[in-house]
């Protein structure tokens, strides 16, 4: 009797063993730090123990642009991952790389995959498609640029960081100059100072960054952000920033930890920075739309999205297409939409998960994790506010921000500035644009 227990135990091992070598082993190669990090090999291990055909493996291969270009450099010697991480400004990049991807729309279709563009936030979707409506990648860490106000240090300041923090850039500087006033060190800060006050500052005042819809309709497209609203904004960005009400913490996600430690009072980044200032911050804080110019007309308009999207590399076996089509499917679940978004501050990328978060009560308690959705929808997208699609933008990203510096530094007029922004930028569209016919 025991004999054959022992025998039946080694013929499940043994089986167990056969399964787990035919395996298809996915790699994953992504940018996510921290706690979601974390997140990210939760969702991978829940995929893996879910079935046992395939292993997706996640692996941190450094911030966006260092994974970009890793995954460039392995694909041309033939070893890249199967699915790669890129942040939004590399979408017009990964386009153009014919052969080298895989358009999501066409691997769910051979896979015989569920699949329906619809189901998803329009905003979200929008972004990721070509003009007749296919979704080239698929959405994965969705965000947008929010307010954050720590309401404590309002208080303190005789302000109200809540009910009536400012929704005006002429109420933002008067409550800067409060708080200054009230001997906090620290007033305001941002990440992202590119995506924040040139790309969703531009849609949020519902004003073109470039041509052609901001590259999505062509490649002969010219950047236009040295509007006198643009340089208005940059002003004034640049004088807080000399009157020592503005500290400029660099050109990615610095910002969010110098307001998450309640060093810093007022903060702009990405709604994804809300997992790791709950799980951190010791002061009350809130969430709110971004502040606007109220001259404009008909701002606020609606903001654009960032984070990234994963994308499918060419050159692998169909069953390992079949494995990544399987765990693209996984991911859009209700249900694993959900936990993603309510665990890190990213938006949930389906009306389901959207609306299955809002029955669950959790707006509710978290009322700052529906303010990025609310502010994406605030208005049906234009033209000028659906997206954009610059080729090389990782470099013309750089180069804005390069500029925006020295504008804050005193080093240039912001006039000047955004001008050789605009010239510097058009160079590298023309380059790409020649590269691409």
């Amino acid at each position: 009797m025991i004999q054959n227990k022992i025998i039946a135990a080694l013929a499940a091992l043994g089986i167990a063993t056969a399964a787990q070598a035919q395996q298809a082993e996915i790699q994953w190669w992504h940018s996510m730090a921290g706690l979601n990090g974390d997140k990210v090999n939760e969702l991978a291990n829940k995929f893996n123990a879910s079935q046992n055909r395939y292993k997706v493996v996640p692996v941190y291969k450094g911030g966006y642009p260092e994974s970009m270009t890793a995954a460039i450099a392995a694909y041309r010697a033939g070893n890249a991952p199967a699915i790669l991480q890129v942040f939004e400004v590399g979408t017009a990049t990964m386009m153009s790389a014919k052969g080298a991807v895989v358009p999501v729309y066409k691997l769910m279709k051979d896979s015989d995959e569920k699949f329906d563009p619809k189901s998803y936030l329009p905003p979200v979707s929008g972004y990721y498609s070509d003009p007749q409506g296919n979704m080239l990648s698929f959405p994965f860490n969705s965000s947008t640029v929010v307010f954050y106000v720590n309401e404590d240090q309002f208080k303190k300041a005789g302000l109200d960081g809540a009910g009536k923090a400012p929704k005006t850039w002429k109420e933002f500087v008067a409550a800067a100059e409060k708080l200054k006033a009230a001997g906090q060190g620290c007033v305001y800060t941002t990440g992202w100072p590119s995506w924040a006050h040139i790309e969703n500052f531009s849609a949020w005042h519902n004003v073109p960054i470039g041509t052609k819809e901001n590259g999505m309709a062509g490649l002969d497209t010219q950047f236009t952000f040295n509007t006198p609203l643009h340089v208005r904004h940059i002003s004034m960005l640049a004088d807080l920033a000399k009157r020592g009400m503005f500290t400029y913490a660099g050109r990615q996600s610095q910002a969010e930890a110098k307001f998450a430690s309640g060093e810093c009072s007022m903060l702009t980044s990405s709604t994804g920075a809300q997992a790791n200032i709950r799980r951190q911050a010791k002061f009350k804080w809130s969430v709110h739309f971004l502040p606007y110019w109220d001259d404009v007309k008909g701002a606020p308009q609606n903001s654009i999205i960032g984070g990234a999207s994963l994308w499918v590399m060419g050159g692998k076996t169909p069953n390992v297409y079949k494995g990544v089509a399987q765990f693209f499917g996984f991911l859009s679940r209700p249900e694993n939409q959900m936990d993603w978004h309510v665990s890190t501050g990213y938006l949930p990328i389906t009306m389901a998960a959207y609306e299955m978060t809002k029955k669950s009560g959790f707006y509710q308690q978290h009322p700052e994790a529906e303010v990025a959705i609310k502010q994406l929808m605030n208005k049906p997208p234009t033209a000028n506010s659906k997206g954009l699609r610059f080729g090389n933008y990782v470099q013309g990203r750089e180069v804005i921000e390069e500029e925006m510096e020295a504008a804050f530094a005193g080093k240039k007029t912001p006039k000047q500035a955004l001008d050789d922004a605009v010239r510097r930028g058009n160079e590298i569209l023309r380059k790409f644009e020649a590269a691409n016919r």
